[in-house]
């Protein structure tokens, strides 16, 4: 599966609605406080809440979409470390199939997103957007 990086050259403001992160669900709550805790004290740029919304997968268990605002950098680095250091699953969606520009927009909201667990990659999954919320298309454990 060819995947490329969605550009993080965004202004600060719209990264605020930024749902391209998710956690286990059981842990959720737990992980928003950390991560918000871990971007103060180390002084990064990065907020996070809970969303609202559960993301429901076969293979990888529920996740609580997250939105946020900073560095694209740190989120990422953040989201990751969260998943070490609290033995947590975390989605990291935001990537988009290599190709046509004009296919891609006709794709609609598909995106592919990687599931990290203890911070390595244990699979992928298939995003598509309804009524303007994620769901999983399909999955694949690696």
């Amino acid at each position: 599966m060819n995947k490329t990086k969605r550009s993080h050259k965004v202004q600060l403001d719209n990264l605020a609605n930024a749902d391209n992160f998710a956690v286990e669900e059981t842990n959720a709550l737990n992980a928003v406080k950390w991560m918000n805790s871990y971007a103060i004290k180390n002084n990064k740029k990065f907020a996070t809440k809970l969303e609202g919304y559960i993301l429901s997968t076969i293979n990888f268990g529920n996740f609580e979409v997250i939105s946020w605002n900073g560095d694209w950098s740190a989120a990422r680095n953040i989201m990751i470390r969260a998943s070490k250091k609290l033995n947590i699953k975390v989605v990291e969606a935001g990537y988009h199939q290599k190709g046509n520009l004009l296919q891609s927009l006709f794709m609609g909201g598909r995106e592919f997103a990687k599931v990290y667990r203890n911070g390595h990659v244990i699979g992928n999954i298939v995003l598509g957007m309804v009524s303007g919320k994620w769901t999983a298309k399909s999955e694949r454990l690696r």
